[in-house]
């Protein structure tokens, strides 16, 4: 399915949902289930290539768990369980002790994050159109993430308040094209919004790549603060998307 008609199915079916009010409260429903539909995709691959990885999740809060059947919870149930159980688990992982690295990120994500949806049975869909529709451990699939990202940005900026402006990738892709950041120096974007300079300079950082190691290196110098909730979870799913497993050094702050 091509990626407009994805985004605009799942907000057609988001339309029909008395709690769901407008397109910033359609785009953050899209964005929270995508993130934890991505995580688990990741986590697959980890589990696979990443010596002892751990999920930081109990397992029936694992996207695989509990919304990969298409025939798995629906209606009251599940609105139930996302609400009164998924949630305060996911939230409670930004300050509980002991908890993995991984597991501060989602934490972080999901400290301002909200479940606006109040019919199961539409939640229920919107799930399966994701299930059905997107896998982002293949390759063709991820790089349309691109795509989904990119339409998402256009809502964005049609649902925004006036003042807020998401830089065009081409800009975005010039401007570090003439910065040419170098392996080892620090990458900072102080008001980093979805993403988009930070993933450039990934992307420009990885054609310097040899070893293991500067990848390492790539990894711990890319930094971002983001003060809005909705752009900051984009952010964090961006970078997982480009090679940052733990983004830990991309802040929900006030710069």
């Amino acid at each position: 399915m091509p990626i407009e008609t994805l985004i605009k199915t799942i907000q057609d079916i988001m339309r029909k949902d008395v709690g769901v009010d407008g397109d910033a409260q359609r785009i953050s429903q899209i964005v929270w289930l995508l993130f934890l539909k991505i995580y688990d995709d990741r986590e697959q691959e980890w589990q696979v290539t990443g010596v002892g990885y751990k999920s930081p999740l109990q397992s029936r809060f694992r996207w695989s768990n509990w919304a990969k059947d298409p025939e798995g919870m629906t209606g009251e149930e599940l609105i139930d369980f996302v609400n009164n159980d998924l949630f305060p688990s996911l939230k409670r992982l930004a300050t509980a002790a002991g908890v993995s690295p991984h597991g501060r990120v989602i934490g972080s994500v999901f400290e301002d994050a909200y479940n606006y949806m109040k019919s199961g049975t539409l939640l229920r869909q919107v799930i399966n159109t994701i299930e059905e529709d997107v896998d982002f451990n293949s390759s063709k699939d991820r790089h349309l993430f691109n795509d989904i990202y990119e339409k998402i940005l256009a809502d964005l900026q049609s649902a925004g308040n006036a003042g807020e402006y998401y830089t065009p990738r081409a800009v975005t892709q010039f401007m570090v094209d003439i910065i040419d950041p170098k392996l080892g120096e620090s990458v900072l974007d102080p008001a980093c919004g979805t993403g988009g300079f930070l993933t450039n300079a990934i992307e420009h950082l990885k054609q310097q790549v040899k070893t293991a190691d500067d990848m390492d290196k790539i990894k711990e110098n890319i930094h971002g603060v983001e003060k809005k909730p909705l752009p900051h979870m984009l952010a964090m799913t961006n970078m997982m998307l480009h090679g940052i497993d733990v983004p830990s050094n991309i802040l929900q702050d006030n710069t």
